[in-house]
């Protein structure tokens, strides 16, 4: 993937956004990566569901915002996730690692706790029942929030409007670009995931399943921006179709 992910950035700027910490990022992503700084420059980081953005200065890693929750609003969040998940029998006693997480612009539970494997998680909630019960749920509870599916079993917590959709537009500003001139991969973009909320930006949408998934993208994106193949082999989804017909500016 970090091969992939170099020529990706060799090519057009690439942003990626994920509900993990910035700390997550260092580990998964840029610990593996060997590019010069010109590369590097071409990257946009934006955890948390993007309610931090970060983006290479001098350098260096530099965060340009950070919509934090305050204490208040991180205790009532998670109060009402840990009341929820009781109520539905899904508060799990013998987790790995912390249930509830204090990300400090969102707060994110994981019914398997955080350092779940990847085989547990997959085996929890399979076609997502159990999350959809759980956002269901805690919505109505809190109002000022967005409530949304994050990971296979993780439920993302953020600010009403601080979202993955505010991210993109942030990341449009940044790179002078317009929706269709993007294209986003994502695995939740279901109504109930927090990839949902991009496609009401007008971006263009690839959806994914698995890391696998986004590898093959990327490989097929690699192709048809080079004129390998003449139009894209992997499915796009848009709220606008003329969109769909776009998306070659960023990725």
């Amino acid at each position: 993937m970090a091969t992939a992910l170099v020529s990706l950035l060799q090519r057009l700027p690439v942003c990626i956004i994920s509900g993990g910490r910035f700390e997550q990022f260092q580990a998964q992503v840029l610990d593996q990566l060997t590019a010069p700084e010109q590369i590097l420059s071409r990257l946009h980081l934006m955890p948390t569901s993007g309610t931090r953005y970060y983006s290479r200065q001098q350098g260096a890693w530099s965060q340009v915002y950070s919509e934090d929750l305050s204490a208040e609003e991180k205790a009532r969040i998670m109060q009402v996730l840990e009341e929820t998940s009781r109520t539905f029998g899904y508060w799990e006693e013998h987790p790995w690692g912390e249930l509830i997480e204090d990300r400090g612009s969102q707060v994110t539970y994981s019914a398997l706790g955080q350092a779940a494997p990847l085989d547990a998680k997959a085996a929890w909630d399979p076609d997502g029942t159990k999350k959809s019960l759980l956002v269901a749920h805690a919505t109505p509870l809190l109002p000022d929030f967005e409530v949304r599916g994050g990971g296979s079993t993780s439920i993302d917590v953020t600010r009403n409007g601080i979202d993955k959709a505010y991210a993109v537009r942030k990341l449009m500003t940044q790179i002078h670009a317009a929706p269709e001139e993007l294209l986003f991969v994502g695995d939740r973009l279901d109504e109930a995931g927090n990839d949902y909320p991009v496609l009401a930006v007008g971006v263009p949408c690839v959806p994914v399943t698995s890391w696998q998934d986004t590898l093959t993208v990327i490989a097929q994106f690699i192709e048809w921006w080079g004129g390998v193949t003449g139009s894209p082999q992997f499915r796009i989804i848009s709220n606008y179709p003329d969109a769909a017909r776009h998306g070659r500016a960023g990725a």
